[in-house]
């Protein structure tokens, strides 16, 4: 791979390099804000928390996509958010709902009035991913259940960064309008 200067750069580099142009100011990039990934590790680390936590800050959207979802704290954060006004939208996978606890969680939100879509395909609806706001995303090996918080040996990672996070949301979106593969519950 060629590493090739951006533009803005160029000129910058020429001065430094080799004192062409020295006597013309040089602009000034614009500062560009890195990207922060907070990892959590459970149990020890209890996840669980931070998803709660997340979820109370959230201002105009939460996108869950999940495998599992029955962490009672978790629910109860999304039913508060949807509450609040928030647009709470969650998918997850079809065959996960033969689980009792899974079924329970769903049935609360689905009665709270958060969409719920399932997959339609033969493959497992898989991903671990939120995504906040267009500014938080989540990702790792955690479902949002008990086990996943307390008990199993997991990993969740906030990524807080607008350009992961939109691309995150334009997933979500389109495995949301993805008629062909997931459908409402």
């Amino acid at each position: 791979m060629t590493w090739r200067p951006s533009w803005p750069l160029v000129p910058a580099l020429l001065v430094v390099l080799w004192g062409i142009g020295a006597e013309a100011p040089v602009r000034s990039l614009p500062a560009v804000e890195a990207a922060t990934i907070e990892l959590y590790y459970a149990p020890e680390d209890l996840p669980g928390d931070k998803l709660v936590a997340l979820y109370g800050k959230a201002k105009r959207y939460i996108y869950v996509a999940v495998y599992g979802i029955t962490f009672p704290p978790v629910v109860h954060a999304l039913v508060t958010a949807h509450k609040r006004g928030v647009d709470v939208r969650v998918i997850t996978d079809r065959e996960k709902l033969k689980d009792p606890k899974q079924r329970s969680a769903l049935e609360t939100l689905r009665l709270a009035g958060i969409p719920i879509k399932v997959n339609q395909h033969d493959g497992l609806m898989h991903l671990k991913q939120v995504v906040i706001d267009d500014e938080v995303n989540t990702s790792g090996s955690m479902n949002q259940t008990t086990s996943g918080h307390r008990y199993n040996d997991e990993r969740l990672d906030v990524i807080t960064d607008h350009a992961t996070s939109v691309k995150a949301r334009e997933k979500f979106l389109s495995m949301w309008k993805g008629q062909a593969r997931y459908g409402d519950w």
